[in-house]
């Protein structure tokens, strides 16, 4: 059934289960309600990932075909979507799915430990869609290669990391850089508040979203050591979380080793967004604004005219990031897919393995997985 007419053709679950309470027949309490109750709400929450799967505030309405098979059962695009709901992801039955790659993007389960639960239940490798403590950290275009098979666990760092690491590596492998302070104006994302209210591990955090410039911590600069040992130590910085909806701006201010001139950091960024990380790093020149970028695959695009040279050795560079799209790109389709491509060398890089629904290419792997916490 097309999900616009089940919209209009399925009653309310939450207005039958209301009725059902006012009825002085208790039979709303027998076992075989309560289990077809909560088929109905399970149902429910499908109809609603599906309607937020289709309309997006910032990314417009979905181009393709929804519907909603069962009460378990997305399909989108012809390719079928198994929907779990485990508040353990040792519980969720990958295997029985047949998921290689399970990416972990509860934002919960951040460390080895905790994501190796979703091994347990069948699955072969897990992308950490976040910093982890102790995970090996992988950002695309940077330091993929040095993945090995037995790493089943594995971090993707964080959406500011991905775009300021590509930049970093061209940087620092042509001029090499000393120190760098690095600043991220973020857009804001859905923990901060809509209106003023507590935030015990950051007053300033707490602030309406909407009402302020709040400036915030962030350990993408120092993750960049992670995956650049190089540069271990030698970046640091910090975030301002500004009232938009989508795309953020890395300003990365660093003194070089070998002398050069801002024309020359230009031309060796051009070359590497053309040739070694074309599609991971950009390059552009026109007069450009956040909202051009929404939507934008690429890890990180560098903004020739709004960077600058104070001498030789001295500069600031501009970067921007899709924080949505382009990181969630990053993680659920470029890792996995480095994952195939040192795991299977027959799969060519047109063959794509990921999470979420296997909306492009012949994916191994095409679940969702809603997170209860």
């Amino acid at each position: 059934m097309a999900f616009s007419s089940l919209l209009r053709s399925t009653p309310s679950p939450l207005l039958e289960a209301s009725r059902a309470d006012l009825s002085p027949s208790a039979s709303a309490f027998r076992p075989s309600d309560r289990s077809k109750n909560h088929e109905a709400a399970g149902r429910q929450k499908l109809e609603s990932m599906a309607y937020m799967f289709k309309y997006d505030s910032t990314h417009g309405v979905f181009p393709g075909t929804i519907n909603l098979l069962d009460a378990s059962t997305l399909e989108i695009n012809g390719k079928q979507i198994k929907i779990t709901s485990k508040r353990d992801p040792a519980e969720i039955p990958w295997g029985d799915y047949g998921a290689d790659y399970v990416v972990e993007s509860s934002g919960v389960f951040t460390t080895v430990d905790k994501a190796s639960a979703h091994v347990k239940g069948g699955a072969k490798k897990v992308v950490i869609s976040a910093p982890s403590a102790d995970a090996p950290m992988f950002v695309v275009g940077v330091n993929e290669n040095t993945y090995k098979p037995s790493m089943d666990i594995v971090s993707n760092a964080s959406c500011t990391t991905n775009c300021l690491a590509p930049l970093a590596k061209v940087v620092h492998e042509e001029f090499g850089i000393l120190e760098g302070l690095m600043t991220t104006v973020h857009a804001t994302t859905a923990t901060q508040k809509t209106v003023d209210g507590p935030s015990m591990k950051d007053w300033r955090g707490g602030r309406g979203a909407g009402q302020n410039i709040i400036p915030s911590s962030t350990g993408a600069a120092k993750a960049v050591g992670k995956v650049l040992p190089d540069l271990n130590g030698k970046l640091t910085g910090m975030a301002f979380r500004v009232p938009t909806p989508n795309v953020s701006v890395v300003d990365l201010t660093c003194r070089l080793e070998k002398s050069a001139s801002y024309k020359d950091v230009k031309a060796a960024i051009k070359y590497a967004s053309e040739g070694p990380l074309l599609g991971i790093l950009g390059y552009t020149d026109e007069d450009v604004v956040s909202n051009d970028f929404v939507g934008d695959s690429r890890s990180s695009i560098f903004d020739a005219n709004a960077g600058m040279g104070l001498s030789s050795s001295f500069m600031k560079l501009v970067s921007w990031y899709d924080n949505e799209w382009g990181y969630r790109y990053s993680s659920l389709v470029s890792l996995p897919e480095a994952y195939c491509w040192f795991n299977q060398p027959s799969v060519g890089p047109d063959r794509t393995h990921g999470i979420g629904g296997g909306l492009r290419g012949d994916s191994s792997c095409s679940f969702l997985h809603k997170q209860r916490v």
